[in-house]
């Protein structure tokens, strides 16, 4: 364990910056627009643009990633993000706020993706699901922290947003500068979703109403808060009982999940969620008392595992070949639903008051419990002897933490071992004839010029003789 940390720690301490800054902006943004008169739809529905670009960035920086490489793709997605932190303090208006939000979150789906990358290459088998853990804990913990962050500044003014702008820039100064070594890259195919669904209904509506439920909680968790009309600390410590409480049960639901049949496992932790989900309805008003706080709690600490135990009881009917990118496809697939569940549930909140916030999560996982007790009645579930290990995986994460888990091991190693062939086979065909890029040998630059042909050269000689 120690280890892999020490190897990583450059890049785990850019990654804690990152979250730091996303967790405080999402809390601020919240609080600020309702300063500002925005409705709660209106504030939703900025919210709701962050996934929008997440899921788009998923899609885009893959491609990107190969042409440009690691160091530029961070640094570009990093000042980028930076700045449009800014920008919402100088246009404040929903439609402005939106497309900063859209902008966001296109970024820190990149800036996932090569930290993901970077993290897996600098592991060996032996290491990687320890560092995957540390992973986990750093997303949660530093979001969770960044969410407090909301308390050493007025909300109302320009210095939480320079804030924000600061430590998103920060994440650039362990990160480029490390020694790691820029990984090889590729990005797992995904399984078609009919496919995926004809192999697994239970997972793939789980993974969505999953993305839908964590969506809402980091992205309206303080709206709800706001709308209830607590102080700003009360707020701060409502989304992070919630952020914190998703590291608190990983462990213990993953080790019980393992033992016992994961789908009524997946059956009973999602119907007690939808439980004390109801449960913070009763307990709310203006100020966050004891009850309310720990049912917040135990609310992030049963949904946020969720999330796993669906890509866990998926991977459970799944050949090892397809287990990679049917990974990919749960994450994508609760991308999807991190976009609308959102959306419903602020226009449920316009219509019906706060707390649909939490009745409408609640309803979601209540109907994940249904539907899983009806697949009990279609098809047996999976020897637990034959059942795969639960693997812990970040709510927000990109395709590239599969690789990250013990199933991902061996495609990655397929990846190096082809590059490494491609790279041979280069180097035979080109043989001592070398071309100097950029100083950055992490992929050529946008701006490098193509070399003058001899003929051009020529021309070029004439001239000037003749000149």
């Amino acid at each position: 364990m120690l280890s892999a940390i020490t190897n990583s720690w450059s890049l785990l301490l850019g990654i804690a910056f990152l979250m730091l800054g996303n967790g405080l902006q999402s809390t601020v943004l919240s609080v600020r627009g309702s300063i500002e008169g925005f409705s709660t739809e209106s504030i939703g529905a900025v919210m709701t643009c962050y996934f929008i670009g997440y899921l788009a960035g998923s899609f885009v920086t893959p491609k990107v990633l190969a042409n440009v490489g690691h160091v530029r793709v961070f640094a570009a997605l990093a000042s980028l993000s930076s700045a449009s932190a800014l920008m919402h303090a100088v246009f404040i208006d929903p439609y402005t706020w939106g497309a900063m939000r859209l902008i966001t979150g296109f970024c820190f789906a990149g800036l996932y993706i090569v930290a993901e990358s970077w993290l897996n290459d600098s592991s060996t088998n032996e290491t990687r699901g320890q560092l995957l853990a540390v992973y986990m804990v750093v997303v949660y913990g530093a979001m969770g922290l960044g969410q407090l962050l909301i308390n050493i500044s007025d909300p109302g003014s320009f210095l939480p947003f320079i804030l924000m702008s600061v430590l998103v820039s920060l994440a650039l100064i362990p990160t480029t500068l490390t020694v790691a070594q820029v990984p090889t890259f590729e990005s797992p195919t995904p399984v078609s979703l009919k496919r995926l669904f004809n192999i697994s209904p239970l997972g793939f509506v789980c993974a969505f109403a999953v993305g839908a439920v964590q969506a809402q909680i980091f992205g309206l968790g303080a709206i709800y808060a706001k709308e209830l009309n607590m102080t700003t600390r009360d707020i701060s410590f409502f989304v992070v009982a919630m952020s914190i409480g998703g590291v608190a049960l990983q462990w213990p639901i993953g080790k019980v999940s393992d033992h016992f049949d994961r789908r009524k496992v997946l059956i009973v932790v999602a119907l007690l969620a939808g439980l004390i989900g109801i449960s913070m309805g009763f307990f709310s008003g203006p100020e966050a008392t004891v009850w309310f706080l720990g049912s917040a709690f135990l609310f992030g600490a049963l949904c946020l595992p969720l999330y796993s135990l669906a890509i866990a009881h998926t991977n459970d009917y799944l050949d090892a070949s397809e287990i990679v990118g049917a990974t990919s496809a749960l994450i994508v697939i609760g991308g999807i639903g991190a976009i609308v569940g959102p959306i419903i549930s602020t226009f449920l909140m316009g219509q019906l008051g706060p707390n649909a916030f939490v009745y409408s999560m609640s309803v979601t996982l209540l109907l994940i419990t249904a539907f899983g007790v009806f697949r009990m009645t279609q098809r047996s579930s999976v020897p637990i002897a034959e059942q795969g290990d639960y693997i812990a995986v970040p709510a927000e994460s990109s395709t590239m933490v599969v690789a990250m888990t013990p199933e991902g091991e061996e495609w990655y190693e397929e990846v190096i071992a082809e590059a490494e062939a491609e790279e041979e086979t280069a180097d035979t065909t080109i043989g001592d004839e070398e071309t100097e890029s950029d100083t950055l040998e992490d992929g050529p630059a946008f701006w490098e010029e193509e070399a003058p042909s001899e003929e051009e050269m020529s021309e070029t000689e004439n001239t000037a003789k003749n000149g």
